[in-house]
């Protein structure tokens, strides 16, 4: 018992610290997390497409070409196709002139910014902050076809955009509100500096074995709280006093809590591969199929291609190896419509055909879903898109499939080693068990409560640490000093 103290504390004075900052940072990621760009923003500042079929005539794309998707829409003020051909490989072509699309300006840059921030209501002109490779607001992957250009705004929110210069898209935006809570919440929660995050295996190194160190230091915690908590001869149910007496009664209250925390936010982590899945990964471009170069050129001199109108943007959408197509208007709204520019709702004769298709798969069930069940359902921190198509498929891992069901498109897959993570990961830490759970404020609420106890938990057991380390140091330091007397007596 006496050696499980003596790692409790230490280990606490190691990471006590760093689990405070998780708890606190907790508390901000209930309502902000990193900066994302809004899709819907960006679609609704984009130009409307204008696309002629002399455009569509020149896209330099060989009509025997394997084609798995494209999409057009209005960038620098000229028509852009985006071409995918399998994984990896993608080629972008400036329709007003048929070339390999070019890296934009930074004048052309501002221009989209400017555009950006009209259709979004942001004050003032683009003030150009340089081009950037990689910065704090730029990690994961929102860099990857290179540098942005940054601009500022000089409006009340303080906004910030960033601009590819090889695609010329909107790529980020961040005011000063949203960067202010990712340093008080995401950053810290995730250890997500960038020098730090830059270096994917080093980043993934730290918050691993920290949240082990913290799972193990919150376990023997456990462990000693229960073995000392019985009936003392004082009529205590704790041998301690002051801030050990709460550190052992918190932690007896929220202890398992917290070990369920800081383990889930382990497996956040997938380490040493936990809860590692290639669902889904071989079956996604299965079922969506390819498409000829023939095929995306018929399609675009349809009179649905060349309507212009409030159009923003057309993005292939394959199902069973058919060409389909997404229209979406600046507003947001999406039409499917077919390789010949006709409306093609998404039907389940059509989802059913296509996932009968995958090879290795057999279909044992497929129901249209108008709400959430218990692992497709919107979180505290995304939102989940109706109407889905969920396939069951007859296999020894009861293999589930969601099809987004406007486009086809498998948007989640799930196995055993996914359903446990839904739970023993995403579930024990997002809290968010059942449906009357997730819904706000009662898990507001619920989680203010428990995160709070989690919190007093961590906090004195910090403050416990920082205190040893000032006696410790203490000591060391009159020691030293009486060294330092003995050294000087003999001296003299």
């Amino acid at each position: 018992m006496r050696l499980l103290v003596i790692l409790h504390r230490y280990v606490g004075v190691a990471v006590g610290l760093l689990m405070v900052l998780w708890c606190l940072s907790g508390f901000v990621m209930m309502y902000q997390s990193y900066p994302r760009l809004d899709p819907g923003d960006r679609i609704q500042a984009l130009a409307p497409l204008r696309l002629t079929a002399a455009q569509a005539a020149v896209a330099a794309v060989p009509d025997d070409a394997t084609l798995s998707g494209f999409r057009i829409e209005m960038t620098a003020g000229r028509p852009v196709l985006e071409v995918r051909r399998g994984a990896g490989r993608r080629d972008t072509i400036d329709l007003g002139s048929g070339e390999p699309f070019e890296a934009v300006s930074s004048g052309e840059a501002r221009r989209t910014a400017a555009t950006y921030a009209a259709a979004n209501d942001i004050a003032g002109a683009p003030q150009s902050l340089g081009l950037v490779d990689v910065d704090q607001w730029t990690l994961d992957g929102i860099n990857r076809d290179g540098p942005l250009y940054r601009f500022a705004f000089g409006d009340p929110k303080h906004t910030e955009l960033y601009v590819s210069r090889a695609t010329g898209h909107v790529a980020q935006a961040t005011t000063r509100r949203t960067r202010v809570l990712a340093w008080l919440g995401a950053i810290p929660h995730w250890l997500y500096p960038t020098a730090l995050r830059q270096n994917p295996k080093t980043w993934s190194d730290v918050v691993v074995w920290s949240s082990i160190v913290g799972a193990f230091l919150t376990a023997v915690g456990l462990y000693i709280g229960v073995a000392r908590f019985r009936r003392y001869k004082s009529g205590r149910w704790s041998p301690y006093r002051g801030w050990f007496y709460w550190h052992h009664i918190t932690g007896l209250i929220f202890g398992v809590l917290t070990l369920t925390w800081v383990t889930s936010g382990l497996f956040t982590m997938t380490p040493f591969g936990l809860f590692d899945s290639d669902v889904g990964q071989v079956e996604r471009p299965a079922l969506a199929g390819t498409f000829t170069g023939a095929e995306m050129k018929r399609f675009l001199t349809t009179e649905a291609a060349l309507a212009g109108g409030d159009l923003a943007a057309l993005e292939a959408a394959p199902l069973g190896g058919r060409l389909f197509v997404i229209q979406t208007d600046r507003r947001g709204r999406s039409t499917r419509l077919d390789a010949d520019g006709r409306p093609a709702p998404l039907t389940a004769l059509q989802a059913s055909a296509a996932l009968r298709g995958l090879p290795g798969r057999r279909l044992a069930a497929l129901d249209r879903l108008d709400h959430e069940d218990a692992y497709y359902y919107s979180g505290f921190d995304r939102k989940a898109e109706f109407p889905v198509y969920r396939a069951r498929f007859d296999d020894a891992q009861a293999t589930t499939f969601y099809l987004d069901g406007r486009t086809g498109r498998l948007l989640e897959a799930l196995d055993d080693a996914q359903r446990q993570g839904r739970w023993l990961r995403t579930g024990l830490h997002d809290f968010d068990f059942f449906a009357g759970l997730r819904a706000r404020p009662v898990w507001d609420l619920v989680v203010w409560v428990l995160l709070a106890g989690v919190t007093a938990v961590c906090v004195t057991g910090a403050w416990m640490g920082l205190q040893r380390i000032g006696r410790d140091a203490s000591t060391v330091w009159a020691a030293a000093r009486r060294i330092g007397r003995v050294g000087r007596t003999k001296n003299a």
